[in-house]
């Protein structure tokens, strides 16, 4: 077999075991983490159809790297200000004291010197960031106060390698003088770095999106899209630091940006399917020689660690305010090792501080207590307790927002000012790059967005959202969004402009919530005030455009439940005769009354 055909084999065997165990895994309603593992540990070391797991572990840890430039997208600068109590100093707490509890054990066992002993141990003290937040998502938890807390944790921990890279530097022999200057070295390089990127963020990032925009092509702004991870990851491992720290930031940049749902949605395949294929490669990597060879010293460590790093969280969430349940949650959620083990071992062992057989059993321990973390947040929910008053803080800035309205021309300008004037949370999405950018310049909180696609809406808080108000011009797209909303969310409320009254009926046969005809109530009061232009008095002319709708509405009933053609015998007694229920044959669709309507036309 050739290499390519083999690439393509290898490549097949993974999706094919990533589409057999997640539905399983999800049908026994355990995690699917669980069942990528189970689907990595058959395909490797059972099996031995796959044994190449750091090369899968090079391409999966891009699944890491764009999950964090979700979540960096999630987090608004002055959101992430508010947490940083939690990240400096109930991470920083929690890396410690952890780091100093585990470090003990390896050298009470005789595994290693105390050098060794503190790497083994503020390794082991590190999470997955990958486990945590996938779990945090399939428990739709990510953005509780549990779940923010646990992220803070593991973004404190992502600050921790660069001293933690220094710290075996230190330990591996060299002089303290001598490994000095390159980690203060290291640290100004890193904070020098971080300070370029947020400048480039905040001045570039948004005009380079406006500019992508303008040309319509939706496959450039996926490659702008990438560009931006990619590079940003990349810069951040150039200077010690994570990639998936890097992808954050830039996440963090673009939060407030117009265009941060488009990223999201285009971003999420890529996140998804990588995200499973690091999973995988975890299991891949287990050594059940290794595990078999050393299995009481390697279920030993894995129960130590998962105990020990399970109470401290508990006990120092509880001291920043946590109730139990949450102490509990966070604690089940962060007592695995983290990927980044993998790293610091193999550079200590290299660096003289352990032998190389202690670095496979640490690995073990590393990887077997990712793979029992997801069995651990089920058992956890037994240590739980009834709180009728809990309450979940939930983020509704942009997604999540009570209001989804999708297109923003002349009537959503109108409708939106009602809604924020009330104080209502709206998140406006729309596909004019230029509707866009002069909205925002007003103050509305706009995204750009193409609101027919689902994987769009869903990014702009569909699920979350109470209403969904329709407010696209062209009634083709409505009645497409209209369909695949009700389609995917049988429950939304839907509140949705009509093009005219055939319009109408088609969308009250759909079963949403309230429609208006675009020209209605504006043709009305129109019509209301040419009378009192006239000379009628405005109390006479109020009656008559009342039951002028009265009657229209009347006749709009009649017409959904018995069709188009019903009706007639209402015309006779009725002092007008409403809007023809057929266009003129001359015209085959409305002539835009501007240039503004002509790009609402591409709603």
């Amino acid at each position: 077999m050739s290499a390519s055909h083999g690439q393509f084999y290898e490549i097949l065997l993974l999706l094919g075991g990533a589409v057999t165990a997640a539905p399983i895994f999800r049908k026994l309603g355990l995690s699917t983490v669980l069942g990528y593992l189970a689907a990595g540990v058959m395909l490797g070391p059972i099996m031995h159809l796959l044994l190449d797991a750091e090369s899968v572990f090079s391409v999966a840890e891009l699944g890491v790297v764009f999950l964090l430039f979700i979540i960096g997208l999630e987090l608004k600068p002055s959101r992430l200000w508010a947490l940083k109590a939690d990240i400096f100093a109930l991470g920083t707490a929690q890396v410690v004291l952890s780091g100093l509890l585990l470090s003990a054990l390896p050298v009470a066992i005789g595994l290693t010197s105390w050098r060794g002993g503190l790497v083994v141990g503020f390794g082991l003290a590190l999470s997955s960031t990958a486990f945590a937040m996938q779990l945090l998502d399939d428990m739709n938890d990510r953005n509780t106060r549990y779940g923010q807390r646990a992220f803070s944790i593991l973004l404190l921990q992502d600050l921790a390698i660069v001293p933690l890279l220094a710290l075996v530097s230190l330990l591996g022999g060299h002089g303290a003088s001598e490994a000095a200057d390159p980690l203060w070295s290291s640290i100004l390089i890193a904070v020098v770095t971080i300070i370029a990127l947020i400048v480039a963020g905040r001045f570039l990032l948004t005009p380079l999106f406006q500019i992508i925009a303008r040309t319509g092509a939706h496959e450039v702004m996926i490659a702008a899209a990438l560009f931006v991870v990619l590079g940003s990851a990349m810069l951040m491992q150039a200077v010690g630091l994570s990639m998936a720290m890097g992808a954050f930031l830039a996440g963090v940049l673009l939060a407030e940006s117009s265009y941060r749902h488009e990223l999201e949605a285009d971003i999420e395949p890529f996140r998804g399917i990588l995200l499973a294929l690091f999973f995988m490669a975890v299991g891949l990597s287990m050594d059940l020689g290794a595990i078999l060879d050393n299995i009481a010293l390697v279920i030993g460590g894995v129960v130590a660690v998962m105990v020990i790093k399970a109470l401290v969280l508990y006990g120092l969430a509880r001291g920043f305010g946590s109730s139990h349940n949450d102490a509990v949650r966070i604690g089940a959620l962060l007592p695995q090792g983290g990927e980044f083990g993998f790293v610091l071992f193999t550079t200590a062992s290299s660096a003289g501080l352990f032998s190389t057989s202690t670095t496979s059993v640490l690995i073990s321990i590393v990887t077997l207590s990712m793979a029992c973390t997801p069995l651990a947040a089920l058992l956890s929910r037994r240590l739980l307790i009834q709180e009728p008053h809990e309450e979940l803080e939930e983020d509704f800035d942009g997604a999540g927002a009570d209001v989804l309205m999708i297109g923003f021309s002349r009537f959503g300008q109108i409708a939106a000012q009602i809604l924020l004037a009330s104080g209502r949370e709206v998140t406006i999405i729309d596909n004019s790059a230029d509707r866009v950018r002069q909205a925002a310049s007003f103050g509305f909180r706009i995204y750009f967005g193409d609101g027919n696609r689902l994987d769009v809406l869903r990014a702009a808080g569909l699920e979350r959202a109470k209403l969904v108000a329709v407010c696209t011009a062209r009634k083709e797209t409505t009645n497409f969004i209209v369909d695949m909303v009700r389609q995917q969310c049988p429950d939304a409320r839907l509140f949705v402009r009509a093009y005219d009254r055939i319009h109408s009926l088609e969308l009250r046969a759909k079963d949403i919530d309230f429609e208006l005809r675009e020209t209605l109530e504006s043709g009305l009061l129109f019509g209301q005030r040419v009378l009192e232009g006239l000379g009628v008095s405005e109390e006479d002319a109020i009656a008559i455009k009342d039951d002028i709708r009265r009657r229209d509405e009347e006749r709009l009933r009649v017409q959904a439940t018995h069709g188009v053609t019903a009706g007639r015998d209402m015309l006779l007694n009725s002092p007008v005769h409403p809007e023809p229920l057929t266009k003129p044959k001359r015209y085959t669709e409305p002539r835009p009354e501007s240039d503004e309507d002509s790009k609402a036309a591409a709603d």
